[in-house]
């Protein structure tokens, strides 16, 4: 069974979201990217079967890549189905290459995608600038997010 899709007011379909980027990273920057698929991807993405997991993006030869996407097969499609795995062409203008760039190069830097999903029929990742989280940061946040579950707990009693 394919997993629901979710939509709001403006025309977006979420596909998957990378919960895990935000406990990894401080998310710095976000940019929206359009992606270069095959038909069978784009009907497996239709149907929910993505994962990601530990992708990332990455810049080379002037040209952004996806990497370590999994976009299930498509069982209706014939034996020419995709591979789950593969990298995936990143559709960004050349402004905004020149802009990430010298930030990746940066010590502790790197691109992860935030989110896949359909905008007016076309699949965009959401990929944002993050900076790895230490693990005593990782506590802290877990720590703020207790506290601000027990005074909306307590508020609610009220």
């Amino acid at each position: 069974m394919a997993k629901s899709k979710k939509s709001d007011e403006s025309g977006l379909k979420i596909i998957a979201k990378n919960r895990k980027a935000f406990h990894e990273f401080e998310i710095l920057d976000s940019w929206e990217a359009g992606l270069v698929l095959l038909g069978s991807e784009v009907k497996a993405l239709r149907a929910g079967r993505c994962n990601l997991g530990d992708s990332y993006a990455e810049i080379k030869q002037g040209e952004a890549w996806l990497m370590k996407v999994h976009i299930g097969p498509y069982e209706m499609a014939n034996v020419m189905n995709h591979e789950p795995f593969r990298r995936r062409k990143l559709l960004l203008n050349r402004r905004e290459l020149r802009k990430i760039r010298p930030r990746l190069e940066e010590k502790g830097l790197t691109l992860v995608p935030l989110k896949l999903y359909f905008k007016n029929g076309l699949a965009k990742v959401e990929l944002g600038l993050g900076r790895g989280k230490k693990l005593y940061d990782k506590r802290h946040d877990k720590a703020k997010r207790d506290v601000e579950m027990k005074i909306r707990r307590e508020m609610g009693r009220h």
